[in-house]
C-alpha cells in the first residue's frame, strides 16, 4: 500500500514538472534576454567633475588668453558685436555665462539691451541629457556669437532685460569686468616699463 502510493506520488511529480517546466523555462529565457538588450551602466560621480574639466580645456584652447582669464576670474565671458544695426547702431557687446540667457548691452552707458536665449543640449550617448557642462555651454555661445552672430540672434528668443537674469547681478558683473580691465591694464603698463628699464639698463 505504502509502496503503490509512493509510486502514485513520483508520478504525479513526474507529470507536474513535464507540464510546469517549459512554462518556467520559457519565462527565465524572457527575463534573460530583456536584461541583455537593456544596457546597464554603473553610477559614476565623478564623471559631471570630469566632463567639466575636459570642457574647460577644450575652451582654453579656442578663446583667446584675456577671455580665458576673464572666464577664469569672473564667470563670464563678453564678447564685441560686429553689426551696429543689429542694436540701433551704436557699439554695443554680449555677457556670456553658463546655462544663462546671453545679455546684450551698450559698453558706453552700459545700458541693457535685451537677453537672447539659447540651448545646446548635450548629445553624448549613452549619457546624453539636456544640460552641457559649464564651460561646453559657455564654448557653444561663444562659437556661435564669433562665427554667426546675425544666424544665432535672428533664432534666439529675444525678451527684454530682467526676464531671466537679475539687472542688478549684471550691472554689478559690469562693475566687477570694468575693474578687473583696469587693473590688468596697470599690470600690463608696469610691465612694459620693467622691461624698458632693463633694455635701457
Amino acid at each position: 500500500m505504502v509502496l503503490a502510493l509512493g509510486v502514485s506520488t513520483l508520478v504525479a511529480l513526474a507529470l507536474t514538472f513535464d507540464m510546469v517546466f517549459p512554462g518556467l523555462r520559457e519565462t527565465w529565457q524572457r527575463h534573460w534576454a530583456r536584461r541583455r538588450r537593456v544596457p546597464e551602466f554603473s553610477l559614476d560621480p565623478g564623471r559631471e567633475r570630469r566632463a567639466e574639466q575636459t570642457a574647460r580645456a577644450l575652451l582654453r584652447s579656442c578663446v583667446s588668453d584675456e577671455e580665458w582669464a576673464m572666464y577664469r576670474e569672473l564667470g563670464l565671458i563678453r564678447v564685441w558685436g560686429k553689426h551696429p544695426r543689429t542694436h540701433a547702431g551704436g557699439e554695443y557687446a554680449y555677457l556670456i555665462y553658463p546655462h544663462k540667457p546671453i545679455v546684450a548691452y551698450e559698453p558706453t552707458t552700459g545700458r541693457l539691451l535685451g537677453e537672447h536665449c539659447v540651448t545646446f543640449p548635450d548629445q553624448t550617448r549613452p549619457y546624453g541629457s539636456s544640460r552641457l557642462p559649464d564651460s561646453d555651454d559657455v564654448l557653444a555661445k561663444w562659437m556661435a556669437l564669433t562665427g554667426d552672430e546675425r544666424r544665432l540672434i535672428g533664432e534666439a528668443n529675444m525678451h527684454m532685460p530682467g526676464r531671466q537674469i537679475d539687472p542688478t547681478q549684471i550691472v554689478r558683473d559690469l562693475w566687477r569686468l570694468s575693474r578687473w580691465e583696469r587693473s590688468r591694464m596697470r599690470e600690463a603698463a608696469a610691465e612694459l616699463d620693467v622691461s624698458s628699464a632693463a633694455r635701457e639698463a
